[in-house]
């Protein structure tokens, strides 16, 4: 095979690889009480994460007028997990504060680990939050 045509079909691949767009739904909890069922409040996007992850304990508190909060992930998959997770904050009518500004983290959670996520709001208007979490694709998809 000539050198030109190991190049064209390189690139094509590259090309192909570079557009694929990765699965991005993952799943949400909103605000809830230390009674609260977790799992009734988590909105699952994607069905495969709804297996392997689980949200084991939420406790809040206020520091110095901003809400604190550590929210423990549990893996229930034998296999490391590639994730990442960002925070949404709310005030009290459920507008949202600071829209836009948390960036996704990247978290990896090894199998059936369980790991603490830390936040602190970004305003004291903040009082109720989101915490978002999905995979993140580690291969190209196919369309």
């Amino acid at each position: 095979m000539s050198h030109f045509l190991k190049l064209i079909i390189f690139v094509s691949v590259s090309v192909m690889v570079g557009c694929v767009k990765p699965v991005t739904s993952g799943i949400g909890i909103n605000q809830m009480t230390e009674s609260d069922n977790y799992r009734m409040h988590l909105k699952f996007d994607n069905p495969k994460l709804t297996k392997k992850l689980q949200i084991t304990n939420v406790i809040s508190r206020m520091n110095n007028d901003l809400l604190q909060l550590n929210i423990e992930l549990s893996s229930n998959y034998k296999r490391s997990q590639n994730l990442q997770y960002h925070f949404e904050w709310f005030d009290d009518q459920g507008f949202a504060v600071e829209a836009g500004k948390s960036s996704w983290k990247p978290l990896d959670l090894h199998g059936f680990a369980v790991i603490s996520l830390a936040a602190l709001a970004p305003s004291v208007k903040a009082s109720k939050f989101k915490v978002y979490v999905r995979e993140v694709s580690t291969k190209a998809q196919r369309f």
